[in-house]
């Protein structure tokens, strides 16, 4: 569906759950780019050509193992912030289908350049609670002293493997901030349809509150701006009343929110229809208000 309106190189960065290798071999049919964390049990092989017969070979190692012998390179550089290294010619195995001499469609592996980079300090080592009694099996990331390894099928370009990972831990801030204060999970419908209506509203909710908090905000600090829950209820937990009156025979719709209008005044500015006439009353000094221009 996506390539129905799009057919420019796309990144897809995913989860380790995701790591198949048929569905990264269906990605870059579709001209996406890939990335994810290694797991503990992914089968990587390392490129070594002998000296005397110029032979190549390719010899297994895990992930574990490769990040244990780079380890020490990566921390040597920045103290401080993400750093990372790329690990070059590491192959993985993946499938392809061919025809035997029989006339058969058969399955075999061939080894496939991937890029692999080692990375420490990721923002989202520092937001995820770990659970320290959760025992490692082959699912596990691949780790050692915090440090994770990536791979991808752009062994060509692994600055951008490291550039676009990092950006997936926006779309988990996402879910959880829509799963906990925007009721993402909320829909009782059975349609399909209804299901992606429900996402899309989600997706518009959400801009609005980045809009929001980042007009609020500005020029403040942590402590001093509003949050993200703050914001929800402020702007969606309120109680609303619209009325439809005349004026000197000009038709007019009132809506009365039980907010304080001070928070949102300049984000009302920005977003209401310039030909509307808007009043802020304060609530607590009703003498007190603010009149918005008013245009043709």
């Amino acid at each position: 569906m996506l390539r129905e309106s799009a057919s420019c190189r796309l990144w897809v960065a995913m989860d380790r759950w995701y790591l198949c290798k048929q569905f990264f071999s269906f990605l870059e049919e579709n001209n996406y780019d890939w990335v994810t964390k290694a797991k503990r049990n992914t089968a990587l092989f390392r490129l070594v050509i002998e000296p005397a017969t110029l032979r190549r070979r390719y010899v297994p190692i895990t992930p574990v193992t490769l990040i244990r012998e780079v380890f020490k390179q990566l921390t040597r550089q920045a103290a401080s912030g993400l750093s990372s290294i790329a690990i070059p010619d590491i192959y993985m195995k993946r499938p392809y289908t061919t025809v035997n001499r029989k006339g058969m469609q058969v399955t075999k592996q061939r080894y496939v350049p991937i890029a692999a980079v080692l990375a420490i300090r990721l923002k989202e080592d520092e937001q995820l609670d770990s659970d320290p009694t959760q025992p490692e099996g082959e699912e596990s990331p691949a780790t050692y002293r915090g440090a994770y390894l990536l791979i991808s099928n752009r062994s060509d370009a692994p600055e951008e493997v490291l550039q676009t990972y990092v950006k997936r831990w926006r779309i988990e801030v996402f879910f959880r901030a829509a799963k906990q204060e925007l009721a993402f999970e909320k829909c009782h419908s059975e349609s399909e349809a209804h299901h992606h209506a429900h996402f899309e509203l989600l997706f518009a909710a959400e801009t609005l509150l980045a809009v929001s908090l980042f007009e609020l905000n500005k020029g403040k600090t942590s402590a001093e701006g509003y949050t993200h829950g703050e914001m929800v209820r402020g702007l969606f937990h309120t109680r609303c009343q619209v009325r439809l009156n005349n004026h000197k025979g000009i038709q007019r719709i009132s809506v009365d929110c039980d907010t304080q209008v001070q928070q949102f005044a300049r984000l009302i500015e920005l977003f209401w229809p310039r030909h509307c006439l808007v009043l802020l009353w304060d609530t607590q000094k009703p003498e007190i208000y603010q009149k918005l221009p008013q245009t043709a």
